[in-house]
Parts: C-alpha cells; structure tokens; sequence
C-alpha cells in the first residue's frame, strides 16, 4: 500500500506540474493569440473573461460528476482535453475556432483543477500529513516550464501552433501516469455528506471561499499588472519590466517546496497566518517603492506570501468536511475563478481613477483579511493534520490502475 500511495503522489505531482504548464503557455502568449485571430482590444476581455466563467461552470459540473464516477477518471479525461483544447488555440484561424477551443479550455481546466486538487486532499488524508503544497509547487514549476518554452516561442518567432508543439509529448505521458493515481476514501457516490452527516453547509465553508478569492485576486494584480507597475509607475525598462512575475513564480515555487515542512513543524494556521502577513508586505513595499528594484523586492516577497495560501485553503476544505471533501472543494474551486475575474479588472479602474500605488493597497487590505480566518484551517482533534497525524498505513481506497 506505500507504494500504490508513493506512486499515486509521484503521478499527481506531474498531473500539476503538466496543468502549470499547460496554462502558463495560453496566458503567456495572449498578444499572439490576438493577432492570430485579430481579436480586437475592446473583444479580447470577452475572451479573458470567458475561460474562468467557464472554467467555475466545470467546476459545478464536477461536483455532480464524482459523485458517479471516481476523481481519478474525471481527471484522467480531463487534462487530455484541456492540453487538445490548447492545441487547437495554436492551429486555428477563425474566431469562432478560438472561441470554440477557449471554451472548451475554459470547461475542462475547470474539471481538471477540481479534480486534481481532490485527488491531493484525498492522498494528504491518507498521508496523515501535510502535503497539498508539494503538488502546487509541482504547478509552479511547470508553469516555470511554460513561462521560459513560450518565451522562446516568442523570441524565435515561432507561430503559435509550433510554440504549443511541447504538449504531443506532454499529453501521452499525462495519459500514462494517470495509471497510478490513488483515489482516497471519499471516492465516487461520497454523496454531499458533511462531518456531522448533513450536507456542505455553505455558510462554514464561507471563510474559506473569501480567502480563497482574496488570495486570487492577489495572484492576477501580480500576473496581469507587475509589468506595467514596474515600467509605467517605477520607471523601469520594458526589459527589466517582465522580470517581476518570472521573480515571483520562482518564489511560490521555493515556498510551497518549503511549505509542507513548515506546516509539519508549526501548523496550518500559522503558516497561513505568515504567508498573509508576507503577501501584505509585499503589496506595501511594491506601493511605496521609489524604483523598480524596490519594487522587485515586493514583487518577491508576494510570490512568497501568497504561495502558500491556495493550497492550505484546499487542505482546510477536506478537513472541514472529511465526508464530503471532493463536494467541498468543487465548490471551493469557483472562487480561484472569482478572484481571477475581480482582481485584474478591479486594480485596473482603481488605477485609472486614482493611481496604481494607491490600487495596491486593496489586496494588501483583502489578503490581511485572512488573518480573520486563519482559526478555519486549524484541524479538529478527530480529524487527521497537524499534531494528529495517522499512520502512515491508512486505507486509500483503490487506485485507478486499469479504469
């Protein structure tokens, strides 16, 4: 049984890893989409949009769904989907093929998010320990991957479908490792069945959905606007202006690598409690900053804050409903879509109607709103995680070997 877990934790950590690139290599190369398509700039946030409405519907449509049918298979179907999704973005040129493929990129990433972190609750349950921040350190570093395969797509001058070429080699070997994931004892037909035996009760999950889109609002300011924050407001060379996010991968990649041990060692909430208060730095210093290396400096303290709050939140949804974790965290997943939405267009008018420093300063005040919270991700005395961990030969269910 250790190995069926060690073998179902090495194939779901590529699954991230696989998802990380996969999505690094659309949002990294939207102004080729663009011109492939001639989306005009007042249709391309139609587009943007889109994908996480869509992205949020998959994850409802998951919630039904494993209630049927295993974790494992909505995932194992999902990601192929999602990665053939991204290479007919890549070989299209009509606009109704682009809105064809990012809908159907859109409604399987949402599955795909929401099963993949499933899967990771329901494996840390069997673990008996803390290790939801290794699977999205695996994200991060694929989306590393991504990052650095669509730049030299760009620096090469490569068109969009030979840039997303990487994905015939990474699909079949998604596909094969999906042989090994591990579904823990939740699996399908776990019913909405709560802790107490009543259904997910919307309004004990709340806090965590709050943080969660506080936190996502958090990511998308730092993706969508530290490159123009460095070059139009601290004066930086459009060059030195695309380092901040690359910076800030590598960071969420280091603390979530980090993170697992940190939560063994110290415990869920105060690690949660730390990421928040270094996010909120981060924001300050990146508002007060009087140059671009300063601003780095802000930039690099958010990958590192805010990197481990996503999957603590994840964690902290299984635990709160260990009967019912797989509908907990479908419903969890929505609001990594709200937040996406809310946080790009939200800084962007405060930016205009007053100024991008002062617009920094609302989600460094949404990400402090997390230490509200924290006490949600303690775990109860008879649930498993930090101070009552199981051993490690917990009964896992069975794997998907062969479905």
């Amino acid at each position: 049984m250790t190995e069926v877990l060690r073998r179902g934790r090495g194939s779901l950590a590529f699954s991230f890893l696989v998802q990380g690139a996969a999505f690094a290599l659309l949002v990294t190369r939207i102004p080729a989409i663009q011109d492939q398509y001639g989306i005009s700039d007042g249709l391309l946030p139609v587009f943007l949009a889109a994908v996480p409405i869509l992205a949020g519907v998959g994850s409802v449509c998951t919630e039904k769904l494993v209630k049927r049918v295993r974790p494992s298979r909505v995932l194992r179907w999902s990601q192929p989907v999602v990665l053939l999704a991204l290479l007919g973005v890549g070989a299209g040129g009509s606009l109704w093929q682009a809105a064809l493929a990012l809908g159907a990129f859109g409604l399987a990433v949402g599955a795909l998010d929401a099963s993949m972190n499933m899967l990771g609750v329901s494996l840390q349950r069997a673990y008996g320990r803390s290790i939801m921040l290794g699977f999205h350190a695996a994200y991060s570093l694929g989306g590393i991957v991504g990052a650095s395969l669509a730049w030299v797509g760009a620096h090469w001058e490569l068109s969009l479908f030979v840039s997303y070429l990487p994905v015939v080699v990474l699909l079949p070997a998604a596909f094969v490792g999906s042989r090994w994931y591990v579904d823990g004892e939740s699996g399908a037909g776990e019913g909405a069945q709560g802790a107490s035996g009543g259904p997910v009760v919307f309004k004990l999950l709340l806090p965590l959905c709050l943080v969660m889109t506080f936190a996502y609002i958090g990511d998308s300011t730092v993706s969508n606007w530290s490159a123009k924050y460095l070059q139009d407001v601290l004066g930086s060379s459009e060059q030195l202006s695309t380092v901040p996010y690359n910076v800030y991968m590598v960071m969420t990649l280091v603390g979530r690598a980090l993170g697992d041990l940190g939560v063994r060692r110290f415990g869920a909430v105060v690690v949660v409690r730390f990421g928040a208060v270094v996010a909120a730095l981060g924001f300050a210093v990146v508002a007060v900053a009087p140059g671009p290396w300063v601003g780095m400096l802000g930039f690099t303290l958010l990958g590192l804050g805010l990197c481990v709050i996503v999957p603590q939140t994840f964690a902290a949804a299984g635990r709160l409903f260990p009967n019912a974790s797989d509908s907990a965290i479908a419903r969890l997943n929505v609001f990594n879509y709200v937040g996406f939405l809310i946080g790009s267009p939200l800084v962007g008018a405060l930016g205009d109607a007053w100024n991008y420093r002062g617009a920094m300063l609302v989600p460094m005040v949404l990400v402090l709103v997390t230490l509200v919270y924290a006490r949600s991700f303690a775990p109860a005395a008879d649930r498993y995680g930090d101070g009552h961990e199981r051993p490690r030969t917990a009964d896992v269910g069975r794997g998907s070997n062969g479905l």
